[in-house]
This record gives C-alpha cells, sequence and structure tokens, in this order.
C-alpha cells in the first residue's frame, strides 16, 4: 500500500473529559508517515485538571505552562500544513470539541475537515478494529500515550487492516458466516 492511501490522523491530549477540559497537546501524521507534536499553552480561562487524565499521557499542568504554544501559532500551524485535507481521529466526538476549543482560543476557523476514522471502515473492519490495534501496538512498542503516537498508532492499524485480505461475506446453510475462519455449524448453534 502507497502512502497516499492512507489519510492524515489527528489526535489531541486533553486536560481531562467533559465540561471544561481543554486540548494541551496535538499530534497529526500526514500520508507520507511524516509527524508533528506540539504542547499546548493553556489560556487563563483553562483551569480544569484531571489528574487520572494526566496519569494517562503524562503531561504535567506546568509543562504546558512552560513549554505550550501559543493556541494562535498551533491553529495557524494546522491551517497552513492541513489546508483543504479531511483529517481524521478515532474519537471525533471529544476531539471536535477541544479542535474547536482552540480555534476558539485562537480567534480562527479551522480549513480542514475533522472526520471520524470509523467512516473508513466496514463493518468487519470495525469489528477487528480493537485486536488489530493491539497487534500493532505490540509489535511496534508504540506504548506512549501521547498525541503523535497515538496517530501513528491509528494510522499504522488501518494500514494492517487495509492490508489484510478482504473480508469476504459468503453463505452457509440458512447462517451468513463472514471469510476469516468462522464458520456456523448448524448443529452446534442450534443445540
Amino acid at each position: 500500500m502507497q502512502h497516499s492511501d492512507l489519510p492524515t490522523i489527528l489526535d489531541i491530549e486533553a486536560s481531562g473529559l467533559g465540561k471544561g477540559s481543554y486540548p494541551i497537546e496535538v499530534g497529526y501524521v500526514l500520508p507520507n508517515g511524516s509527524a508533528y507534536c506540539t504542547l499546548i499553552a493553556p489560556q487563563p480561562e483553562w483551569t480544569q485538571w484531571d489528574k487520572q487524565a494526566a496519569g494517562l499521557h503524562g503531561i504535567g499542568r506546568e509543562q504546558i505552562e512552560r513549554c505550550g504554544k501559543p493556541v494562535q501559532e498551533v491553529a495557524q500551524h494546522l491551517n497552513t500544513v492541513l489546508a483543504g485535507q479531511t483529517v481524521y481521529t478515532d474519537a471525533w466526538a471529544n476531539d471536535y470539541s477541544w479542535l474547536n476549543a482552540l480555534f476558539e482560543a485562537a480567534n480562527a476557523q479551522p480549513r480542514f475537515k475533522l472526520e471520524s476514522l470509523r467512516s473508513l471502515l466496514t463493518e468487519e473492519q470495525a469489528a477487528v478494529w480493537h485486536s488489530i490495534k493491539e497487534q500493532v501496538q505490540h509489535e511496534t512498542a508504540l506504548v506512549r500515550h501521547r498525541a503523535s503516537t497515538d496517530a501513528k498508532l491509528l494510522q499504522l492499524t488501518l494500514q494492517r487492516l487495509r492490508r489484510q485480505a478482504p473480508i469476504t461475506r459468503r453463505q452457509h446453510g440458512d447462517d451468513l458466516a463472514y471469510g476469516v475462519g468462522l464458520r456456523i455449524d448448524r448443529a452446534r448453534a442450534s443445540g
């Protein structure tokens, strides 16, 4: 599979989940595999901080205050690099909200479209997504829960799913079976 067959994947780490949470890091991976990641300096009104979320991504509040880039700079960079693209994320509802908070704080509008990664998957691919993602994570040792690493893991998982033999549907008696080694034995199923 050529890189051009892969979409741009974006991921955002945040201060927590729910009301009052805000983006603290954004990362993406382009179709050619190149990645970008940056911390985001919090706005004065961005005060919510979830220690459990920080335990997952490992980013401290003092780190984003010290090393984060201004929201205007981050929004401009994203618009410059991603302009005109459809960019995909695995947590659309959360990432859309955080991206909106970033651009609102920067007084800017995104020049790219954010879509759910799920829209690229067939039902069969979605059913095995998590197990394939775990395989890829194990094989590549991408364990750092940060924005660009997570985006890379998602892109590699999608690439693996697309490389696998297409999952085909075939009739097996009156039952429907999927061409991934699953066979439904009517006697066992009814008995």
